[in-house]
């Protein structure tokens, strides 16, 4: 990385880490939620960006994922289990797991078909989550306390905010790792021709599953951090169209780029939250600038930036 990269970087790192302090100085402490909001939808949004454009595989699914992790969470709180540890390891293990048996069908098929597998299987799960009455059905599931980390007050909003925050850091981190790596470049190859890869020698269905399986379980975390913020997680988190806003902002953002996921997230959710304090046609709008940002910037905001300052 350049010395250019690395003091835009360090002072990025800066902004972020000032944000509540920033906000407290000018009155507006409220905005600690919304920054905490952000970087969850930034970890989802990143865990897709995984699937979808280092892997190739558009999921119409991959909410199912962070829901299945707020639900984990949730009922282990509820249940009396406010570890940290543990909440972490089930959420998981439960998101993992649902992301293997899904992607393991999934991935035999290829195209339009695997788009709808991976819709009919998250609409499955959201249906399911409708059903349990006894952890809250289609009212959802109210939880009192938060997981318990090293003292930690999750119901704090600046202290939510850092914790969200060191998760998206490491995710980042893993996801540039992952970039540079012999395994990533293998995925990258297989996302670009599939046939060419497998006749390299790549196991090509493996190395998707992997993939799949590892964002099935980013996208976990973000469901369990969402929980911990809200003390609340309804069915309707597992809902196609919270995909269908997990893949506007990855392209919005830029598919296939380390901080798309980061951007994304964060121009979507300001925006709605903008628009929506002046008008109730904040989704047409939207829709507006997610066209111009697809018609003129084919790599997203990302690529936009990439190109206004060059290394």
């Amino acid at each position: 990385m350049q010395r250019s990269s690395l003091v835009a970087l360090f002072a990025l790192a800066i902004v972020l880490v000032a944000v509540p302090s920033l906000m407290q100085a000018i009155g507006a402490g409220y905005y600690v939620s919304t920054a905490g909001r952000i970087v969850v939808f930034a970890i989802a949004a990143t865990s897709l960006n995984l699937v979808l454009g280092y892997g190739g595989m558009v999921s119409f699914g991959h909410a199912a994922f962070v829901g299945l992790g707020a639900y984990a969470t949730g009922v282990m709180i509820s249940e009396g289990s406010t570890g940290a540890g543990a909440n972490l390891a089930m959420t998981v293990a439960v998101s993992a797991f649902a992301a293997l048996v899904i992607g393991a069908i999934s991935l035999r098929t290829r195209g339009v078909y695997f788009i709808m597998i991976t819709l009919a299987f998250g609409q499955m799960l959201y249906y399911l989550a409708n059903s349990i009455k006894g952890y809250g059905g289609d009212e959802g599931l109210n939880i009192r306390a938060r997981s318990a980390l090293f003292g930690l007050d999750l119901k704090d909003p600046p202290t939510f905010y850092y914790v969200a925050l060191t998760v998206l850091g490491a995710t980042l981190a893993s996801l540039a790792a992952f970039v540079r790596s012999a395994f990533g470049r293998a995925i990258v190859a297989t996302r670009d021709d599939d046939e060419r890869a497998e006749a390299l020698g790549f196991a090509t269905y493996r190395y998707r599953l992997a993939v799949f399986v590892v964002a099935g379980a980013i996208a976990g975390v973000a469901g369990a951090l969402s929980v911990n913020q809200q003390g609340y997680v309804s069915p309707a988190l597992l809902h196609w169209t919270q995909s269908g806003t997990l893949m506007v902002m990855v392209i919005l953002g830029g598919v296939a780029s380390i901080w798309g996921g980061v951007l994304g997230a964060t121009v979507l959710v300001v925006l709605q939250d903008t628009l929506a304090a002046y008008t109730t046609y904040w989704e047409f709008w939207t829709g507006w600038v997610l066209l111009a940002v697809v018609l003129f910037a084919r790599q997203g905001l990302a690529g936009a930036i990439a190109r206004a300052w060059p290394r």
